[in-house]
């Protein structure tokens, strides 16, 4: 769905809580702090090969709460679980080996990396960390079954029985603590999910409109952006909920609410001659694109709204090319029959290849914001934008450069062929009495 596409690093992008960065930051330092504790303490025993496991330990600990800090959770989190794994791993096969007094410990660290690396994946797919938890699983099923020893490194007793309760009751009370966090992110999301569906009927969605303009900067249409205002929440961003309306399987309830209030703007607009020039751009997803009423519900909100379909313009994410291709090309035909633009939105970011923009029935390309922040700096990124503006206008397509936040952005894309554009340079969302009489005002002064 529309949102105002904030720039984030893909790792926040993927919705973590506040709960559950702190989580993961302080569950870090916690790892970092048992590692240099423990070095210490066999540093004063003498057991330097401990040591030196101990201190890469505290590192990786430490390695992982800066990579949070610095706003790369996700990947700090997988790089984190992969290097914490193969320690604990190493000292459960050479140092921590059972013995008649003292048991294998320090594989229960691997039950905390593994409810880590779920709770991880609860905030985002991915297999590579379904990976992780997978061996972290299975190497504590062979520490715990298996009475592999080792003549390498022996401990004294004393080290072993310290240290055999240290690491218990240590990795006993992280496990508790993320035991104690999944409690809450599942009641967090459960609440979050009543909350959504309770706004949907109570009105708390609203649009924020952003200017879209030509080469002279008049503006010429705008794209619609759903905004939750939620008197428990506040102000919600949509990076938070719209995934989760996803999950809930609201968004085909929610995107139709957009696309109508979006229709009576533009039939509102056809009545006033300054604004019915303008055109409305409103993303859809690909849930929405192919339910299987999505076009008879365009169809019905057109003629209940009387809004002009040759205004409206429909967003669709590189998202929908990972289905049926050729039901969403009949799908995309079907409402190109009824006057309606088709535009292709974050160009470049997923899957689109030159083969689906010479197939799919599209009449504009919306260059993603990436692309276009990197090309004043980037010769490379200089080069892809030329070439993308390029081969869109050679296949007949319009192209709208996102994201464009400086004058010196504006003039390199103009200077491409780019004739159409939108970003804070413009104009933030805003709402729809302030757009218009933006408009207005623009109007006035150039009278």
């Amino acid at each position: 769905m529309a949102t105002s596409k904030p720039q984030v690093s893909p790792e926040l992008s993927k919705h973590y809580s506040a709960r559950m960065v702190a989580v993961f930051r302080y569950g870090s330092l916690a790892i970092a702090g048992i590692g240099f504790i423990q070095a210490v303490i066999f540093a004063a025993l003498g057991s330097w090969v401990v040591v030196a496991m101990e201190l890469s330990a505290f590192v990786g600990g430490l390695a992982i709460y800066f990579l949070i800090r610095r706003g790369h959770l996700a990947f700090g989190i997988l790089a984190g679980q992969a290097a914490l794994m193969a320690i604990a791993i190493t000292m459960g096969l050479i140092l921590d080996v059972p013995t008649a007094d003292a048991p294998r410990i320090s594989h229960l660290y691997l039950l905390v990396l593994a409810a880590l690396g779920y709770l991880n994946y609860q905030r985002g797919k991915s297999r590579a960390q379904l990976v992780l938890i997978g061996l972290c699983l299975l190497a504590f099923i062979v520490l715990a079954s298996a009475p592999l020893t080792s003549p390498f490194v022996v401990l004294p007793d004393m080290a072993r029985t310290i240290g055999t309760w240290a690491n218990a009751v240590m990795a006993t009370t992280l496990l508790a603590v993320c035991i104690h966090a999944m409690q809450a992110e599942f009641n967090r999301k459960d609440k979050f999910s009543r909350d959504l569906m309770t706004a949907l009927w109570n009105d708390e969605f609203q649009l924020a409109y952003q200017p879209q303009v030509d080469l002279s900067q008049n503006t010429i249409g705008a794209e619609a952006l759903l905004r939750w205002n939620s008197p428990k929440r506040g102000a919600v961003s949509p990076v938070e909920f719209i995934p989760q309306a996803e999950e809930l399987g609201l968004m085909v309830a929610i995107g139709g609410w957009v696309l109508e209030q979006g229709c009576r703007t533009l039939a509102e607009w056809s009545k006033n001659p300054l604004f019915r020039h303008l055109s409305l751009s409103i993303n859809v997803s690909a849930s929405q694109l192919m339910h299987r009423d999505f076009e008879a519900f365009v169809r019905d909100t057109l003629v209940k709204t009387r809004a002009n379909p040759h205004r409206l313009i429909l967003e669709l994410t590189e998202s929908v090319l990972v289905t049926d291709i050729d039901l969403v090309i009949a799908k995309l035909d079907g409402l190109r029959e009824l006057g309606i633009t088709i535009a292709l939105d974050d160009f470049g970011t997923g899957y689109s290849s030159l083969s689906y923009l010479r197939r799919l029935p599209i009449q504009q390309v919306k260059i993603d914001r990436s692309f276009v922040q990197d090309a004043v700096n980037s010769s490379v990124s200089a080069s892809l934008v030329k070439n993308v503006v390029l081969m869109s206008r050679d296949l007949g397509h319009t192209v709208l450069a996102e994201g464009v936040e400086t004058i010196e952005q504006h003039a390199l894309l103009a200077r491409f062929g780019c004739i159409e554009f939108q970003g804070y340079f413009y104009g933030k969302p805003m709402a729809l009495a302030d757009f218009e009489q933006r408009i207005e005002a623009r109007i006035k002064r150039l009278a």
